[in-house]
Parts: structure tokens; C-alpha cells; sequence
């Protein structure tokens, strides 16, 4: 259940609280201090859930979690001074045991969604899960939309949003261009998709930009990707919203790893691909 904003303290506690953040070289948030830093350095460790099955975010390799939330979290935390801990956790219960305490995190590829932000806070984004359009290198110059697949044939993974609103994208395209998609082929899973594609039986596979960024990585030269083709769709790190100075404290440490350009650096090691992320959480 939802949990009710911080009440603000007396000015003087919040001009306090204020100076000891600027002088660790990050912003106060707009509600006084709570504490939470505080509490995770006392316990000396922060323990983040994560699916833990998810590639590339975070996923087990000779019995290692590995992935880019892992690699972003030794980066984010590292001036805490704390163990980072990650909790393995079936994903249909993530927020709840977010909630109850479970772990103080949420770093898992968590996209923002009206439902969810009524119960946690987020970060700013740290990922971008927008739909991506995998091409062909061969027919890069000529397929730079979902426009330009008019008259040709779609391929996607069966039992995803893309499948659903695959007759809308249809309908997108036959509007701008007189005529929609030859054809739409579903697949059960998504590397079928992509051998269709090299094949020549798909012109084109839509599915999420960071699964889409691995195929670019594995066969290099191989394809090309048309990005942002239904909107921006962006993943932030999910917070109890009481927690203020640690989600004060998240913002300020990816804006740093963006600028230094260590973000990026790992979004080209796990993805293939650098994410234009906006600096703000979405309003949604």
C-alpha cells in the first residue's frame, strides 16, 4: 500500500540537512531528511532486489550474478562504503517485498508505470526499455521507421505488449503510407525471430531496445536497429518513498556516472548500444 510523503521539519533542520548533503556532493531532496543513508551505513550493507534471471541487467554466469546492474551498483554505491547485497526475487512480488522491507531497493530494469509510482518512488533512468525496430545491415538506408515496413513482413515474439499492439502499429503505418505490413509473424521465442530476419522471411523484428542491443553486440555488422519507433519507454530504480536522502543520493550518483561517462561505458559492454536518457523521472 501507498506510503504517505515525509511531513516537512522546522527550517532550520532542513537548511541542516541541506549543508550536510551538499558537503557529501549531492542535492537534498525537497522533504527534510529521514534517515535512510544513515540506517544503511549502520547496517553496512545495502541490499538491492533484482530478478537475477534477466540478461543482460542481472543474471548468473558459474554461479556469479553479473550484468550491468550489477557493475552500475558497485558505481553508485561505492561512496556509501557498504557491502552491496543483491536478493534474488520472483518478479511478480518485487514491489511488495521492496514494501516490506525485504531489501531497500529495486534495481531490476523496474519501468516506470502509473501504478507502481503510487507506491514506490523512483530514480531518475538509469535504462531505456523502448521498442526497437532489428533490421537487416543491407536494408538500414532504406528501413529508418516503422513507416518504411509498408508492404513488408513484421516479425515479433508471441505473448508480448508488441504482439498486442501489433494491429495498431498496422494501422500507424497504413495511415502514413497507404498501405500496412504484408504480414505479421509470430515466434515463440525471440532468437527464431532473429534467424527469420537474416533469412529473409521478416524484414523486420520489433521488440525491447536492451534485448534488441545484445543481438547487435553478438553479430556484429550483422543487423542494424531503428530505435524509438512507439514513444520512450525508461527504467528507474525503485525506492520506498519515505526514503528520501537515498533516492536523493541515487539521482545525484547516476548524474555523476553519466557525466563521467562511466554509465555509458557499461551500456556499450552489456547492450552494444549508449542510451539517451532524460534527467528527470517521466511524468506519467
Amino acid at each position: 500500500m501507498p506510503f504517505e510523503h515525509t511531513p516537512r521539519r522546522r527550517a532550520l533542520k532542513l537548511l541542516a540537512a541541506a549543508g550536510a548533503a551538499a558537503a557529501l556532493g549531492w542535492a537534498a531532496p525537497a522533504c527534510a531528511a529521514d534517515g535512510s543513508l544513515d540506517r544503511i551505513r549502520a547496517a553496512g550493507v545495502i541490499k538491492i532486489g533484482v530478478e537475477g534471471t534477466f540478461p543482460p541487467f542481472s543474471y548468473r554466469q558459474g554461479g556469479e550474478l553479473i550484468g550491468y546492474d550489477v557493475d552500475l551498483a558497485a558505481i553508485v554505491f561505492k561512496k556509501l562504503g557498504v557491502k552491496v547485497q543483491f536478493v534474488d526475487t520472483q518478479w511478480s512480488g518485487v514491489v511488495l517485498a521492496l514494501l516490506s522491507g525485504r531489501f531497500d531497493i529495486i534495481m531490476s530494469s523496474l519501468s516506470y508505470t502509473k501504478e507502481r509510482m503510487e507506491k514506490v518512488a523512483y530514480s531518475i533512468p538509469y535504462a531505456d526499455s523502448s521498442l526497437a525496430l532489428l533490421v537487416r545491415s543491407g536494408d538500414a538506408a532504406k528501413i529508418k521507421s516503422l513507416d518504411d515496413l509498408s508492404g513488408l513482413t513484421l516479425g515479433l515474439k508471441a505473448g508480448t505488449p508488441e504482439e498486442v499492439e501489433s494491429s495498431n502499429f498496422n494501422k500507424k503505418v497504413a495511415a502514413a503510407r497507404g498501405a500496412g505490413f504484408k504480414s505479421v509473424k509470430t515466434f515463440d521465442a525471440d532468437p527464431p525471430a532473429y534467424l527469420a530476419l537474416s533469412q529473409g522471411s521478416v524484414d523486420g523484428v520489433i521488440s525491447n531496445m536492451t534485448n534488441l542491443g545484445m543481438v547487435l553486440k553478438q553479430a556484429p555488422g550483422k543487423y542494424a536497429l531503428v530505435q524509438n519507433i512507439a514513444g520512450n519507454s525508461y527504467a528507474g530504480i525503485g525506492i520506498r518513498k519515505e526514503d528520501n536522502d537515498l533516492r536523493a543520493y541515487i539521482d545525484a550518483e547516476i548524474k555523476a556516472a553519466a557525466a563521467s561517462g562511466q554509465m555509458a561505458a557499461l551500456q556499450e559492454k552489456w547492450f552494444g548500444l549508449k542510451f539517451q536518457l532524460p534527467a528527470a523521472v517521466p511524468s506519467l
